[in-house]
């Protein structure tokens, strides 16, 4: 009868705990992707803004390229200067 009482006691609570576990296990992997996905989104925004600012320089480049070389006026290189920094 002793038995049956400790049995009947113990594989409920051994249950209980293997769950809470298993739980823990699924929240944590569940928080790890989460934090490699924003990670990831950050890098590929890091990227994205390296790759827009090595562009700008090198329209600013050809710009003041297009100055230097009597093409455009110094007017005309502030305008389109600008209307490359506004973007």
């Amino acid at each position: 009868m002793e038995k049956i009482i400790f049995f009947g006691l113990v594989i409920p609570i051994f249950a209980f705990v293997f769950y809470l576990g298993i739980n823990a296990i699924m929240k944590g992997t569940e928080a790890k992707n989460a934090l490699k996905e924003q990670e990831n989104l950050k890098n590929d925004e890091n990227e994205n803004s390296f790759d827009e600012k090595k562009i700008l320089s090198e329209e600013l480049n050809k710009l003041n390229n297009l100055l230097k070389d009597g093409v455009l006026t110094q007017e005309e290189f502030e305008k389109a200067k600008k209307k490359l920094l506004d973007n």
